[in-house]
């Protein structure tokens, strides 16, 4: 399969590694210099366990392209989602697929400005992965990914894509009821990322705090309270336990967002705890906590 993958960083570093060793054709459209570069010179090293990965793929700007792929797949923030699937346009068939295992809601949406929502795949993914330098990616731990048309329908070539996928060790499944999975990673997302870029706290730190750990239930209460609203069935007791998993095991572990904001970048706020705050409004769910944590966010963005 020709696949392009779009952010050659932690994620797309780990799944482009993965799917290239497994024999598929595979390049990366990438925006920085330094990574595409270091890429270029040193090829991409995955270090994952006791293994160390280094494949040397095709690398370049959108327009360095010409020939189309049959998937694409999204690894960029939400907020370069739109311009990431402009770049890409010249490089789309009637039988190109699109992927997103993006964090937060709303990358369909905007993908779909572009490509036909029946060739949109969403999902979900808890793989751990971090970029150590442009060009060098580590992944520790077990991960998995879900998968499913974006529309809701089955589809055969979402089951073979799924296929492929856990053939190349990122093990997956073609899950109907992913929207499930995403609102679930959504309120862990919208409570942990949001309170700790905050306060400053880590998932450790948060975890010892008795005000923090109510302000969490709060969050993770009302994000649920929407996805229900919306006939996705979250499940409030899982959402729970994976947060109290990382309380225990990840204890010093900053969120992404919080380390943006202590590198002075921009975060996903609008496509977490504001995607919550979205929907609960068009839904007429109170979200008072979720919305409050939003702004707070917002105003260190702005600063």
């Amino acid at each position: 399969m020709r696949i392009g993958v779009i952010g050659a960083g932690a994620m797309g570093g780990l799944f482009g590694t993965r799917l290239a060793t497994a024999g598929h054709d595979v390049a990366f459209i990438e925006v920085s210099r330094p990574a595409i570069d270091a890429i270029r010179t040193h090829g991409l090293q995955l270090l994952i366990g006791d293994e160390d990965v280094r494949i040397w793929p095709e690398i370049g700007e959108a327009s360095d392209f010409t020939d189309p792929f049959e998937l694409l797949m999204i690894f960029t923030k939400g907020f370069h989602t739109a311009q990431a699937i402009e770049d890409v346009r010249h490089l789309l068939t009637p039988a190109t697929w699109v992927l997103s295992v993006q964090n937060g809601l709303g990358n369909a949406e905007l993908i779909a400005g572009v490509v036909k929502p029946e060739r949109i795949i969403v999902g979900t993914t808890d793989f751990p992965s971090q970029l150590l330098a442009p060009g060098c990616v580590s992944s520790h731990g077990r991960g998995c990914v879900r998968i499913w048309s974006h529309t809701g329908e089955a589809v055969e070539r979402v089951m073979t894509i799924a296929a492929a996928f856990d053939d190349a060790g990122l093990t997956c499944t073609a899950e109907p009821q992913v929207q499930v999975s995403i609102w679930e990673k959504l309120a862990f997302n919208a409570a942990l990322n949001s309170i700790c870029s905050v306060t400053g706290l880590t998932v450790g730190k948060l975890g010892q705090s008795p005000s923090g750990k109510r302000t969490v239930a709060a969050v993770v209460g009302e994000a649920v309270s929407v996805a229900q609203a919306m006939g996705v069935n979250a499940s409030k007791a899982r959402i729970t336990a994976a947060i109290d998993n990382a309380f225990a095991h990840h204890t010093s572990h900053k969120p992404s967002m919080l380390q943006d904001i202590e590198a002075g970048r921009r975060t996903e706020n609008d496509f977490i705890a504001g995607a919550v705050v979205r929907m609960g409004l068009a839904n007429q769910v109170p979200v008072p906590v979720t919305q409050t944590l939003h702004a707070l966010v917002q105003m260190k963005d702005q600063r």
